[in-house]
């Protein structure tokens, strides 16, 4: 009787584990600041899609886009793509302080602002970057937020020396210490080389990766460079699309890219969501800055610091970060 018992239950069992479907496991999306330079190149129109497509599909949350770089079109730049995914109102920081002030010969950042609605001067102009930082970091829980920074480090320098203000009571390197879980960086060349994001302002680069409490992830200079994007998006019947227009015009400038940009800043969104698992290799270690604003590397196990090394197929990589550059605005 006891083993005819227990087959019943076996069977049962084993009914009951063929027919219940699985339960899917729902991440909360990642808290994101997205600090960019946007302007001397354009592969950051194409990393703000990519992350504004990541807030439609719930994987990401975007909690502000700040402006590293004070030329006049940047802020007003960014505020177009935001704009365009229906996020109008998200928080803009502008560079306050003395930092780089570097425009483009293409011509895509004043066609897009000027075509495309977006938030008047006047209201973009009034946003400190710093103040932006330490409120939206204040506001948030412990441990949550990621830092994705595709441009001059200026602004995470003059956050890591900010004192207590109305807005916290605590100084900024305690701030990030507390809120920031990751900081993903489009910077530096590995293991050695000089690249634009680190020696344009070598000396806010030098001062945040020495001084940063937490963990770096670089994305350099030799990830981006393989990785070409923007064929597929100029050449489909997307029409209206700032994101388009910035990769028609500006591509159709240069004859390097004539088989689509290098994708420098879409690496740095691809880890901040999807981190590095089954795309790239990691070496752990520090990164050293030297005054010309080069860097090289030392490796060490116990290290904070982490450059990526390509693993999937550049090819397969390309089309990955194409498919959600060309993410379409969701109807609201």
């Amino acid at each position: 009787m006891r083993s005819t018992t227990l087959s019943f239950l076996s069977l049962l069992l084993f009914l009951i584990a063929c027919t219940t479907k699985p339960v899917a496991i729902k991440t909360a999306p990642v808290k994101i600041i997205f600090d960019t330079d946007c302007g001397p190149d354009y592969d950051d129109v194409g990393a703000l899609a990519f992350l504004h497509a990541m807030a439609d599909s719930g994987k990401a949350e975007i909690l502000a886009t700040v402006a590293s770089n004070s030329h006049e079109l940047v802020a007003p730049s960014i505020s177009v793509i935001n704009t365009y995914f229906g996020r109008a109102d998200l928080a803009i920081g502008v560079l306050k302080t003395e930092g780089v002030n570097l425009g483009s010969s293409q011509h895509w950042a004043d066609s897009i602002v000027f075509k495309y609605p977006h938030k008047n001067l006047e209201t973009i102009e009034g946003t400190d970057a710093l103040s932006t930082y330490r409120r939206i970091l204040n506001d948030q829980p412990d441990s949550s937020v990621t830092i994705i920074t595709v441009g001059f480090l200026t602004n995470l320098k003059n956050l890591l020396l900010s004192q207590p203000d109305n807005i916290s009571p605590l100084k900024g390197s305690d701030l990030v210490s507390r809120k920031v879980k990751k900081l993903i960086a489009m910077a530096g060349w590995f293991p050695e080389g000089r690249e634009f994001n680190v020696y344009m302002d070598a000396v806010a680069s030098e001062y945040v990766f020495k001084n940063w409490p937490g963990t770096i992830t670089f994305t350099g200079y030799e990830i981006g460079k393989d990785i070409f994007t923007g064929l597929k998006l100029i050449n489909s019947e997307i029409s209206n699309s700032p994101v388009k227009d910035a990769f028609r015009i500006a591509m159709a400038c240069s004859e390097e890219d004539k088989n689509g940009r290098m994708s420098w800043d879409e690496t740095a969104v691809l880890i901040g969501i999807y981190g590095i698992e089954g795309f790239f290799d990691t070496a752990r270690g520090k990164i050293i800055i030297h005054p010309d604003g080069s860097n090289s590397w030392e490796d060490n196990p116990q290290g904070n610091h982490f450059y990526v090394k390509q693993k999937m197929d550049v090819n397969e990589m390309s089309s990955f970060i194409e498919k959600r550059m060309m993410h379409q605005p969701v109807i609201k």
